[in-house]
């Protein structure tokens, strides 16, 4: 298909985005597993530099009370804006949580696994800063690729605040899954894009089959995906408050303190394979091999296996941290690809009526 140059260069940018996006949620998954969270104390720069230390002899004098204080200056404006918006409570916690007074000791890999996570954040931005301005090519033929590209500019701003408090906050528990879920919305307005400009101009990708439960299950695969990977980042928070609790020893008995979350978590596991086996099944029985639906069945399929295998090893082999990132990163991959089969699969409904 040839695409004019304007919608092939935000093609090709929009692409590049979705990668980075993924590889963003890697460097992420790398840094929470390692305990890298706090390797920079500081945000946007790291120990106030753009090209982090690789040695305590380079360290500012007086580090760990100069941003400590940063931090509870930082925290405090955070929790006046929480105060004003109602969450009392919590901001009353966030003013009274000591371990913002502990500041962590300079450990160079833990610093400069931080340090890529963020530059791998910045250039993802960039990405989607390129997709904001060659989207503007879509203002006459595809009004919504522009204005989705411009709110996810403005979301990814967002996430780079909220990733700065939560390195203030010491990693505050729910602050680390709204980053999350955060990350995931960024991910699926950028896949929505990314579909609507290949539609514009490529009809032959439609669907005229209309298969009954189909869409209907896909979403369901797609809600149950995001659940579980809500109560997933709760039972990481359970961890680690666990692991901090016993003085990170004995980590094959961290996970069975977790209690209830896990269990639902693991349990949601057994549904989330009849739910998307079924889903499996409907799509293989009535569309082509070589088409996108089937292809990307297949690949959730395949997620799906390859998650549950990571969480077996999760369970039974101590928490391994290689382990604790895949997880992260194929619960990702599979929110990606239910997510696109849900929009190839409404194809008919979408196209029925006049592009806009």
């Amino acid at each position: 298909m040839i695409y004019p140059p304007g919608e092939k260069r935000f093609l090709i940018v929009n692409r590049i985005a979705i990668m980075a996006l993924f590889a963003v949620i890697l460097a992420g998954g790398v840094v929470r597993s390692s305990g890298s969270g706090m390797g920079c104390p500081d945000w946007p720069k790291c120990f106030n530099q753009y090209v982090p230390p690789t040695s305590a002899s380079q360290l500012p004098e007086g580090y760990k009370e100069h941003y400590v204080s940063k931090r509870v200056a930082k925290n405090e404006r955070f929790a006046n804006m929480l105060d004003a918006l109602g969450y009392t409570k919590l901001a009353d916690r966030i003013r009274h949580d000591e371990s913002i007074l502990q500041p962590e000791d300079f450990n160079a890999v833990k610093t400069w696994t931080e340090y890529v996570n963020r530059v791998i954040g910045v250039l993802s931005g960039l990405a989607l800063l390129g997709c904001a301005l060659f989207s503007v090519t879509y203002l006459k033929s595809r009004k919504r690729i522009f204005f989705l590209s411009v709110v996810n500019l403005v979301a990814v701003g967002f996430q780079g605040w909220l990733g700065s408090i939560v390195v203030s906050t010491n990693l505050l528990a729910w602050i680390v899954t709204v980053h999350m879920l955060l990350a995931l919305v960024i991910l699926a307005i950028s896949i929505y894009t990314y579909y609507q400009a290949r539609i514009l101009r490529n009809r032959m990708l439609l669907s005229i089959k209309n298969v009954k439960w189909a869409k209907g299950l896909a979403i369901i695969a797609l809600l149950l995906t995001i659940v579980q990977i809500t109560i997933g980042t709760e039972v990481r928070e359970g961890v680690d408050a666990i692991a901090s609790a016993m003085g990170y020893v004995n980590r094959g008995e961290w996970l069975s303190q977790v209690g209830s979350v896990f269990n639902t978590h693991r349990d949601m596991a057994l549904l989330v394979l009849v739910i998307n086996g079924a889903l499996f099944f409907i799509i293989r029985s009535n569309y082509s091999p070589s088409g996108e639906r089937f292809r990307y069945v297949t690949y959730t399929a395949a997620l799906i296996v390859l998650q549950v295998i990571s969480g077996i090893i999760l369970s039974y082999w101590a928490l391994p941290a290689v382990a604790q990132t895949v997880h992260l990163v194929l619960a990702t991959l599979l929110f990606g690809a239910q997510f696109y089969l849900i929009l190839i699969l409404s194809r008919k409904r979408l196209y029925s009526r006049k592009l806009a």
